[in-house]
């Protein structure tokens, strides 16, 4: 079986704008894990304990940002628009192809 680990979030493709992309940056909302940590090397045991940690403490907002508290849910525009501004720089596209 190859053994293989995640690039980290500034080579994620489609400018981090997958699923664990949004893991790793609900991780720095929730305080998991720093915000210079981009996830490069992990492993999927290591992602899938970061994704149980965010999934648990979204549970209280049932999932949904406008739930959050305000100093979160400040934190957590704040890092989707800095992700979305990179991810359109380096050529993300948020229209839907005929693969997706």
């Amino acid at each position: 079986m190859k053994h293989t680990s995640y690039v980290g979030l500034d080579l994620d493709a489609q400018g981090g704008m997958t699923h664990i992309g949004k893991i790793i940056r609900d991780g720095w909302l929730f305080g998991f894990i720093p915000e210079t940590e981009t996830g490069t090397g992990w492993t999927h045991t290591q992602i899938q304990m970061l994704y149980e940690k965010v999934f648990a403490a979204w549970e209280p907002y049932a999932h949904i940002p406008s739930r959050l508290p305000p100093e979160l849910k400040e934190k957590y525009l704040r890092i989707q628009e800095d992700a979305l501004k990179r991810a359109r720089e380096n050529g993300w596209d948020p229209e839907l192809s005929d693969d997706d």
